[in-house]
């Protein structure tokens, strides 16, 4: 039984028709609080972030057309131990990212949806208390879909997404494609593949899965002012890049409201400082070890 009864009978009863859109992954959470952790187990730096993120559809009209609202706010520490390095520390201890979500999803036809999302912020280390044209980002995404997970006479349940996805503060600032193929082939077994995720999923009960996951993370951030290395030049961005492989497990409370556990292990990190022309000039940390994230999610 849902914990929410009023919102179903009244909101979600027509929120659901936003589903096959543009809006899985990150944008089919309403509101999502996260916590992040790489312990420093196997290097020299800790990497710690909170998240909390909510979204708002609009309806625009009766043809399943769609306009979504949110924000998405991140504060990210880097702990660095006791290891010299040739700059201050405390200048790159802590950052902020803030993203303004704009999607917009409608149908094509029958079997296609289409959706994208342009995604204006601002990522910083904010050392200079003020925001300048440096520390602003701009992400998208460009998507079709077709979703047959709920349509009846398809004997194998299926989603395909295809199209191209742009994070300027992701981690992988450049173009990537956006692919996600989804298949329920057994009552307790599903899969997705495609970029940036991909799982495979073991339905435990109706309230209870574990997934086994492989997935691209990171982030990147502006430095204010630069930060002057020993070397005589600056470093004024950072990025960080990660690819994971791992389990989650995943409690449903109701539809729409789940708490998740995740357990990773790094299998590529590459955390470098960059000069004014984006190109890397000193690696902080590249070694392997574990990811820790945990939240909750209020998903459509």
């Amino acid at each position: 039984m849902s914990w929410f009864p009023c919102f179903n009978q009244v909101f979600f009863k027509w929120l659901l028709f936003l589903a096959p859109g543009l809006f899985y992954g990150q944008l089919s959470d309403l509101a999502r609080i996260e916590y992040t952790n790489l312990p420093s187990l196997s290097s020299d730096l800790e990497f710690v972030r909170t998240r909390a993120l909510v979204n708002y559809p609009i309806r625009l009209n009766g043809n399943g057309s769609y306009l979504l609202l949110g924000i998405d706010y991140s504060n990210i520490n880097l702990i660095l131990g006791r290891e010299e390095r040739p700059f201050d520390q405390d200048q790159i201890d802590g950052f902020q990212i803030f993203d303004f979500n704009i999607g917009y999803t409608a149908k094509i036809n029958e079997d296609w949806r289409f959706g994208a999302r342009i995604v204006p912020g601002f990522s910083s280390n904010l050392s200079a208390r003020k925001l300048g044209f440096a520390d602003a980002v701009l992400s998208g995404d460009l998507v079709f879909i077709k979703d047959k997970k709920e349509v009846s006479g398809v004997d194998v349940p299926f989603r395909l997404i295809v199209g191209l996805s742009y994070g300027g503060n992701r981690g992988f600032p450049y173009p990537l494609p956006f692919i996600s193929y989804y298949r329920k082939f057994h009552p307790r077994w599903s899969y997705n593949l495609g970029i940036p995720r991909t799982n495979l999923q073991f339905h435990i009960s109706e309230r209870q899965r574990l997934k086994a996951n492989l997935q691209l993370d990171g982030f990147t951030a502006n430095i204010q002012d630069g930060l002057p290395l020993d070397s005589g030049s600056s470093a004024e961005s950072i990025n960080m890049s990660l690819i994971l492989c791992g389990l989650q497990y995943e409690f449903h409370f109701s539809e729409h409201l789940e708490f998740f556990l995740r357990s990773s292990y790094i299998i590529d990190r590459n955390i470098q400082l960059r000069d004014g022309n984006k190109d890397n000039i000193l690696l902080l940390d590249d070694t392997h070890g574990l990811s820790l994230r945990t939240g909750l999610r209020f998903k459509i």
